[in-house]
């Protein structure tokens, strides 16, 4: 059994899950805000300690037509950062249609109510790991 740490990139909110492979599922942590793209290193340094991951997956923006976009390149530089600081294996997951799937996710659990931003990026984060996991196992 591993323990991974997804993050689904956002210049505003980074959102987080712990999933286990065993189960191919996670679930959602607080969001971490950002300024422009740039998280508080020290919260996810915070992160590894606590989860101790095997690895770390990070979701990977791309356009429908599954080529780059503006945001891609950040996300890239987020995960050779990350790999820089936490020095575990890194992946990168393509992450299309995630926030919408978390979207319809959050709305069947709760209605509007649930659909704040931090949680919809947090399931985001799920999504992206449990695809990830599919794809390994």
């Amino acid at each position: 059994m591993s323990t991974v740490l997804a993050f689904d990139f956002g210049t505003k909110s980074i959102g987080v899950a712990i999933g286990q492979t065993i189960t191919g599922t996670a679930s959602p942590l607080d969001a971490l805000k950002a300024k422009d793209g740039i998280p508080d290193w020290q919260s996810i340094s915070k992160l590894c300690e606590q989860w101790q991951p095997e690895c770390i997956v990070v979701g990977l923006p791309l356009n429908m037509d599954g080529t780059e976009q503006p945001l891609t390149a950040r996300a890239k530089k987020f995960a050779h950062r990350l790999a820089n600081l936490t020095r575990l294996q890194i992946h990168q997951q393509d992450e299309r249609l995630s926030t919408v799937d978390a979207k319809a996710r959050l709305f069947e659990l709760g209605g509007y109510k649930k659909l704040t931003k931090g949680k919809v990026d947090s399931v985001s984060a799920c999504l992206i790991f449990e695809t990830w996991c599919v794809n390994q196992y």
